[in-house]
């Protein structure tokens, strides 16, 4: 048996325990990575025992599993640097995310309707009904509802101005989160900054109104 045959065989005996490994991963950095090495593995049999089939197939798979893994890792530095740097917008999901326009004056959601969806927008004006604010474009908005036990809004979100909203529905979201768990991770934290700004932003609003004068 020459080398070169000794080298195909190892290499294609590399390369299915490394697609076996995968099956038995969890999460999707590291299938996809070992997805590439088995890629790598039977493109080297396929060139030394010449089969273009292997070949064929392996070539059209190596770049697929490249640009995922570079796709996810990309997304997970996005969330890192977000939390790191207490960025709160939500911008790093923005690739990932559908865009649709709305006049002024449409309703996005109503109060008690199910949330099934996470919003971003990116531009115009979001009015909150039943507290009168208002919300200006680069913001992230309807997480609290999208988590909570009820998946209800609590809110009425409407256009104040022509708006331009992305969104991710949950069995996006989801596949995003539960494929990366680094990514699971950073989103908690920044949903809980979320929520701990509101809370901030409330208590700030309550003192203020007891230190207000008493108008006579």
């Amino acid at each position: 048996m020459s080398a070169l045959e000794l080298i195909a065989i190892f290499s294609a005996g590399l390369a299915v325990a490394l697609v076996v490994a995968s099956s038995f991963v969890k999460t999707m950095i590291p299938l996809r990575w070992l997805a590439v090495g088995g890629n790598v593995g039977f493109l080297v049999y396929g060139a030394l025992q010449w089969s273009p089939v292997t070949l064929l197939l392996h070539g059209a798979l190596l770049p697929i599993n490249l640009y995922r893994a570079a796709e996810m890792i990309r997304l997970t530095r996005r969330v890192s640097e977000a939390a790191a740097a207490g960025d709160l917008s939500g911008v790093w999901l923005t690739p990932y995310m559908r865009s649709r326009r709305l006049k002024a004056g449409e309703v996005l959601f109503r109060k008690g309707d199910a949330a099934e969806e996470l919003y971003f927008l990116a531009e115009g004006r979001i009015e909150f009904v039943e507290i009168g604010d208002v919300m200006e474009s680069g913001r992230m908005f309807g997480e609290i509802a999208f988590f909570a036990p009820d998946k209800r809004r609590s809110l009425t979100a409407r256009c104040a101005l022509d708006c331009t909203v992305l969104s991710i529905d949950e069995l996006s979201f989801k596949q995003l989160y539960f494929q990366n768990p680094a990514f699971g991770f950073e989103v908690v934290g920044l949903v809980a900054g979320r929520l701990m700004s509101d809370l901030h932003r409330l208590e700030r609003q309550l003192t203020d109104s007891r230190e207000a004068p008493a108008v006579p």
